[in-house]
């Protein structure tokens, strides 16, 4: 059932890791730094003092991420472009954008919809590189 635990191509999934990280930090510290601490409720606030865990732990749950989709493509046999485009879109509207804005509806989120919005736009963009990273590189 599950063809995709046969060896995976290790190369696009560091590959695809390691884009999606860059595009991370471009759009959250470039592009939307502004709308993403109001969404938060830190407008104004200075920036939380990097940790550890908070500069290691988007980066582990990207590769998790893109792991996860090198299976899935793989089980699926996504084989063309437009399938992994396809695949990304699906995976980075469907279940990340679905999951950011699941997780801020709740009371410690003071504007859950804007912070969808805000971060749903990176899941979907870096989803759909992976995949196509991801099926280009196997």
């Amino acid at each position: 059932m599950l063809t995709g635990l046969d060896p995976l191509a290790w190369l696009g999934i560091l590959v695809a890791t390691v884009v999606s990280g860059v595009l991370a930090g471009l759009y959250f510290a470039l592009i939307v730094p502004k709308h993403y601490a109001v969404a938060l409720g830190r407008e104004g606030a200075a920036a939380p003092r990097p940790t550890p865990l908070s500069n290691a732990g988007p980066i582990v749950c990207i590769l998790i991420t893109v792991i996860t989709s090198a299976v899935l493509i793989r089980s699926l046999d996504v084989t063309t472009i437009g399938a992994a485009v396809a695949f990304g879109v699906l995976i980075g509207v469907g279940y990340l954008t679905a999951m950011t804005f699941q997780i801020a509806i709740n009371p410690n989120f003071p504007k859950p919809l804007l912070y969808g919005l805000v971060n749903a736009p990176f899941f979907i963009v870096s989803s759909t590189v992976s995949s196509v990273i991801i099926t280009l590189i196997r």
